[in-house]
């Protein structure tokens, strides 16, 4: 399961305008137990590709605590700038590299937020860049808050947010000293949305950022290195759905995924996913998602119809029955074309009848589809050992090149 938590941020009227993420560990936890990198990509990864942002924002803006590896750039934003706020936490040093950083994402279109802003730290070299300065209320000192606000004023473009409000004193004490914008416990308290999530394998992501790091890339290898990691694939899918791809097509397949997403894109969210991961692929679980996936692309072909959008199929068909969520839930946030969300949604068309034969093959307790692509259960076992085959090698592949990775190529002498 992967966990974020939501607090929403009000304005002068009441009305909910804006939703800070938080880390959670788990779905009871009331507070962040760790502010890192990790924390932060754990957060980013769940919000844009586990849950979809709209689901988790409501179509409304996002702040996102970053820390000092996220200003800097040596983790990369695998998001549109209108997509959230970025937070620079009290806890962070702002020194040149930090300066720079968060000068450079303000001039790339982010919005900036100061948290927990006092004065006398190095955090004001910020306030011509940011749009937002949030001031701690929980039991701060009435003349302090006021001299914050009063020199915060004088930058004309900043926005105040009083933030942990805990009592009806704390908000009207705000509301008094003129913020534009409200948020603590008082108003509204985290809450924390819960989802499944396949378990990734870092192997394959690595093979990934190293087929995506030379300078001519193997589109068709890297369709295929994708196609392996069904977490990857998901997660991958529902990324194409984001706002600032501008993206007006649907996807049929994992080519038009890696296509739209583009490969710096694709290459920021496998560096950001492989941060963000610290489990292990469930290897039984992974090669029945694949056996699954393969098959109905098998069958597919051997019926004249398109492969990969087959594939796709299978693969969302199989995670929906592996946590036994409702496949319109795990379809949410994927951009599909209309033909394979109604083929996995209704069952219609010939890729239904794919996806139904090869799921009441493959699926203890499934329902017999009601037609079938083939009348041949011979072929069909045919298919589905092709389909076991191509999973086994595909995972001892992966198994032996993870107990004997290949050495480093030997220098070029020039």
């Amino acid at each position: 399961m992967v966990h974020v938590g939501r607090q929403p941020i009000y304005d002068r009227d009441g009305a909910v305008v804006a939703h800070e993420l938080l880390f959670r560990a788990g779905a009871t936890a009331s507070t962040a137990s760790r502010r890192d990198a990790h924390a932060t990509a754990r957060v980013l990864v769940a919000a844009f590709t586990e849950f979809g942002l709209d689901e988790v924002a409501g179509g409304r803006v996002c702040f996102i605590n970053l820390t000092r590896d996220f200003l800097t750039g040596q983790l990369p934003l695998p998001f549109d700038c209108s997509q959230a706020v970025l937070e620079v936490l009290e806890t962070t040093d702002v020194d040149e590299d930090v300066l720079a950083g968060v000068t450079a994402l303000a001039e790339q279109g982010y919005t900036i937020a100061l948290d927990d802003f006092v004065f006398g730290t190095s955090h004001e070299r910020l306030l011509d860049i940011a749009t937002y300065v949030k001031i701690d209320m929980l039991d701060a000192d009435e003349a302090t808050v006021r001299a914050t606000v009063l020199n915060c004023r004088l930058h004309a473009h900043l926005q105040l947010i009083a933030e942990r409000l805990e009592t009806p004193e704390a908000l009207d004490f705000a509301m008094s000293l003129g913020f534009e914008f409200f948020q603590g416990h008082v108003l509204g308290r985290p809450h924390v949305s819960s989802t499944v999530a396949l378990a990734p394998s870092r192997l394959t992501r690595l093979r990934i950022m190293a087929a995506l790091s030379v300078d001519d890339v193997d589109i068709d290898g890297l369709v295929d290195l994708v196609g392996q990691d069904a977490a990857l694939s998901l997660r991958l899918l529902r990324a194409t759905n984001a706002a600032s791809f501008g993206l007006n097509r649907t996807v049929s397949s994992i080519r038009d995924a890696v296509v739209a997403l583009g490969l710096t894109r694709l290459r920021q969210w496998v560096t950001l996913m492989l941060v963000a991961d610290i489990t292990e692929a469930d290897p039984e679980q992974l090669s029945q998602l694949l056996i699954r996936a393969r098959c109905c692309q098998l069958l597919a072909e051997a019926a004249a119809l398109p492969g990969e959008p087959a594939y796709i199929g299978g693969l969302l068909s199989a995670v929906a029955d592996l946590f036994g969520e409702p496949t319109d839930r795990v379809l949410n946030g994927v951009p599909l074309d209309q033909t394979l969300t109604d083929a996995l949604l209704a069952g219609t068309g010939p890729l239904g009848e794919v996806l139904a034969t090869v799921r009441a093959y493959t699926a203890p307790g499934a329902a017999p589809a009601a037609a079938s692509v083939t009348e041949d259960p011979a072929a069909l076992a045919s298919l589905y050992l092709t389909a076991v085959r191509w999973a086994n090698s595909t995972l001892s592949d992966l198994s032996a090149e993870l107990r004997h990775p290949e050495p480093d190529p030997a220098p070029q002498r020039h």
